[in-house]
């Protein structure tokens, strides 16, 4: 007599199939933790290897670099070029040194005989929890709209003070701002209440570069009515003062501040080398001070 095999039914292979989405349920909120992890390990991991750049930087030319080169027209004016930023100064402190060696730092960015190195997608200077929407390059614009040049995508700016980094680029009272040559002992702070660097994401600052800041480009706002942005904010920041509320993560978005994927706050690089995740529940009177060389502020616990 023939043996009867018994199939599933179908409710219970719909059991086992609501079994299965229920425990997807149930891992993924925990892989996704995993990963988050992981990745801001690696975004600590690169801004500590930007802070060794920027003491190696130190050690060989006694001032650490430029927040980016260029010739100003006067003060707090329009700048000349060539625009390379600190990111493209640090790159032999960074074992990025034939990368280095193909950028002619004289010529602007702009410049044919940079065009294979601006477009260089370089991790040290991503986060990976951010995914830029038109992938490793952007187009930088004019104030019309039209495209000047390609550049490489990069989501770790340089601080430059309070003040706004378009309107007064030659007088931040940070550590970075265009021509800047600042040394250990004008830190007067302390290099460990001094922030150096710090994070963007893409969704809020589409236009952030390693590179520098481009010669004539304009930084879109994303919110109407925000004017545009000047060639600084590619590569620089500002906190603003405290009545502004401009704490990292801040809800404002404009294009020029900090903003990170990572859940609750942002990565940020001190002149020691270390590195803190500040949250975007920092005392805005907290973050102004940090982002000053010498302002003499007293920091207590944060």
């Amino acid at each position: 007599m023939p043996t009867r095999r018994r199939a599933f039914t179908l409710i219970e292979l719909l059991v086992v199939i609501a079994i299965i989405a229920i425990l997807i349920g149930l891992l993924l909120p925990a892989v996704q933790k995993i990963r988050e992890a992981a990745n801001r390990m690696k975004c600590s991991n690169n801004l500590k290897q930007l802070g060794l750049g920027f003491q190696n930087y130190h050690a060989t030319m006694d001032h650490f670099p430029a927040g980016y080169v260029s010739g100003p027209q006067a003060l707090n004016a329009e700048g000349t070029g060539p625009g390379w930023g600190w990111g493209a100064l640090l790159l032999p402190y960074l074992e990025q040194d034939n990368l280095g060696k193909q950028i002619n730092y004289n010529l602007d960015i702009r410049h044919g005989s940079n065009a294979a190195a601006r477009v260089q997608r370089l991790s040290v200077f991503r986060c990976p929890s951010d995914s830029p929407k038109g992938g490793d390059t952007f187009a930088v614009v004019d104030a019309g709209g039209g495209t000047l040049t390609t550049v490489a995508f990069g989501n770790y700016v340089g601080v430059g003070g309070t003040e706004e980094v378009t309107a007064t680029p030659d007088t931040g009272n940070g550590v970075l701002y265009r021509n800047s040559r600042v040394r250990v002992g004008d830190i007067l702070d302390g290099s460990s209440n001094t922030i150096f660097a710090g994070e963007r994401h893409s969704g809020k600052s589409p236009m952030t570069t390693w590179v520098g800041a481009v010669t004539g480009s304009s930084n879109p706002p994303l919110i109407v009515g925000y004017d545009d942005e000047g060639p600084p904010t590619l590569i620089l920041t500002n906190t603003g003062e405290a009545a502004d509320g401009r704490v990292p993560n801040n809800p404002l978005d404009h294009v020029e501040d900090t903003s990170s994927r990572h859940p609750g706050g942002v990565m940020f690089l001190y002149g020691d080398g270390s590195v803190r995740f500040l949250r975007h529940t920092l005392n805005p009177t907290t973050w102004e001070a940090l982002g000053t060389r010498a302002g003499g502020e007293v920091l207590g616990d944060y």
